[in-house]
Formats: C-alpha cells, sequence, structure tokens
C-alpha cells in the first residue's frame, strides 16, 4: 500500500471484494454485445463515474500511476501533479 499522504486517503491496493469474481462476471456481463467503441465508451464512463465517486486526485492520481506501471513496454510518464 502506498504511504499516506498528509490530508488525503491512500489507494488501497489489497484485496478489497468480497466476491472479486462477481464483480468481474458483472464486468463483462456490461460489455456483452458491445462494438469496440461501445465497449471503450463504456469502460470511460465506468472511470468517470468511480473517479467522480472516490473524489481525491491524490488517490486517483496513484491509481492512474499504478494503473500505467502495469502495461508492459510503456514507459512511466513523469509526474505532472
Amino acid at each position: 500500500m502506498t504511504e499516506p499522504r498528509k490530508g488525503s486517503s491512500v489507494l488501497n491496493t489489497d484485496a478489497n471484494m468480497a466476491v472479486p469474481d462477481d464483480f468481474y462476471e458483472a464486468l463483462l456481463g456490461m460489455h456483452r454485445d458491445l462494438t469496440d467503441a461501445q465497449s471503450a465508451l463504456a469502460n470511460a464512463r465506468l472511470i468517470l463515474l468511480l473517479a467522480n465517486h472516490i473524489g481525491d486526485a491524490a488517490v486517483l492520481g496513484d491509481a492512474m500511476a499504478a494503473a500505467r506501471s502495469g502495461v508492459p513496454g510503456v514507459p512511466m510518464e513523469a509526474d505532472h501533479a
């Protein structure tokens, strides 16, 4: 887990779902019968809805950095925050 920043929340990267397989199945279901473009749009809308729910720019920045660092062959960008 990331070190806490003063006055902000911390990105929780520990397992935090009671039944993660159910979420995964629901996520797959959300994409069922969508075109690639519709699927990308649904993903973008889901990301924005969850980002709004989280509402903490530091946590969201940590999440974006963690997601990008997990993509093979993609260099990390300098911190622009």
